[in-house]
């Protein structure tokens, strides 16, 4: 009978078998539309908190960006799982953002929903509506503390300084985003093009 670490080296070399079986399978099997479609909403739906939306308003926008034709409140219910509120809710949130757009279809008395298909305008918008949203809220409110009465105080000195440096800063970035934004077509290839050139 072999020894403890024979014994592992064994168990080691099947798992390494069956794990290299298991990637030749993938490559002979990909994922099928349904798993991948799934797949894609979900890890979406997933980053959707990093660019300032809940879960369920990424999700609505993944399944809108991969449809190919526009769908109505009770589709994205359906292919979603989600409530009719909940799905009313985040398409007005979308549409808030300028992400997705009501789109008539002829002989239908139903709501349709679309959304911008050109992934670099869509990044725009998105960055767009951040700064909105986000950034600018902050630098007014970082301006308006740098701008109060110096008393000559020490601390009073710390905190206008200080503030008027973190407004300095979000207004600089603030303005470069929008210089991006306001770019034509391609700008954020073009700006991630010089930044690593």
């Amino acid at each position: 009978m072999g020894s403890t670490n024979e014994i592992k080296n064994i168990k080691k070399n099947k798992l390494s078998q069956i794990i290299e079986s298991l990637k030749i399978l993938s490559y002979i099997c990909p994922m099928e539309y349904n798993e991948a479609k799934n797949k894609f909403i979900s890890t979406w739906g997933s980053l959707g908190t990093l660019w300032g939306i809940n879960k369920a308003m990424a999700q609505i926008q993944a399944l809108l960006f991969i449809s190919t034709k526009p769908l109505s409140t009770e589709e994205i219910m359906e292919e979603l799982q989600i409530s009719r509120g909940n799905t009313s809710m985040n398409v007005r949130q979308l549409m808030d953002w300028g992400i997705v757009t009501k789109e008539l279809v002829p002989g239908e008395r139903k709501e349709y929903f679309t959304t911008e298909k050109d992934v670099q305008e869509l990044a725009r918008v998105i960055a767009k509506e951040r700064s909105r949203r986000e950034i600018q809220p902050v630098i007014k409110t970082l301006k308006e503390v740098c701008s109060i009465k110096d008393d000559g105080t020490e601390k009073t000195k710390e905190l206008i300084k200080q503030t008027k440096a973190l407004h300095d800063l979000a207004d600089t970035a603030d303005t470069m985003l929008n210089k991006l934004v306001n770019q034509n077509q391609n700008w954020l290839t073009k700006s991630l093009l010089k930044l690593f050139s």
